[in-house]
């Protein structure tokens, strides 16, 4: 046995019980940025359930991580889990996911900003959302299927317009808001 079969063997299951073996997804791998796909990946997915979904919440079913807690830290709670979100984009970027994923991640955590940027509500959402966990999910499944790049593209138009129109309509019930407050005390029409 040579020592590259040696240190092959040495390595063990991965994360899902399965023995590692000559695996495509690790052919675009540099070992310099970081080992195998597989590694890379399984340190993605332990950085998103931190994130997203490290502890349950006793008698509740309700998984939750750092991001919901850190975020209710006004002005810093949210920029170490938007630094890690970005990171795991990043990383799937450089395992070669194609655009139209990168661009789905990226619309998830756009609409984890917009929502995440309510106070309380923001956080709330943080917990059901689960932004780290979707695109953790998104990336697992390009590197198992890279022909879901279509389904992908999709899904960017269609989340890609909601984003849009409930951007708009807060922005519209905010005008109208402030248009009521106005007009109750006098100044408006």
């Amino acid at each position: 046995m040579s020592s590259a079969d040696r240190a092959g063997s040495a390595s063990g299951p991965d994360l899902d019980g399965e023995e590692e073996q000559n695996n495509p997804q690790d052919a675009g791998a540099d070992p310099a940025a970081g080992g195998s796909a597989n590694a890379r990946v399984a340190g993605l997915r332990r950085l998103s359930r931190g994130l997203d979904s490290a502890v349950t919440i006793p008698r509740t079913g309700i998984r939750i991580g750092v991001d919901p807690i850190l975020g209710v830290i006004p002005g810093v709670g949210d920029v170490v889990p938007t630094a890690a979100s970005a990171y795991i984009v990043a990383e799937a970027a450089a395992l070669g996911v194609p655009r139209a994923t990168l661009l789905r991640m990226c619309v998830n955590l756009l609409v984890d900003a917009v929502v995440g940027s309510i106070p309380l509500v923001g956080d709330a959402f943080d917990i059901v959302w689960r932004a780290n966990d979707r695109n953790v999910r998104l990336l697992e499944a390009r590197l198992a299927d890279p022909g879901g790049r279509r389904r992908d593209g999709r899904a960017v138009v269609v989340l890609g317009a909601a984003v849009f129109l409930s951007v708009l309509a807060i922005g519209c019930a905010g005008i109208v808001a402030v248009w009521w407050l106005l007009g109750g005390v006098g100044i408006g029409g």
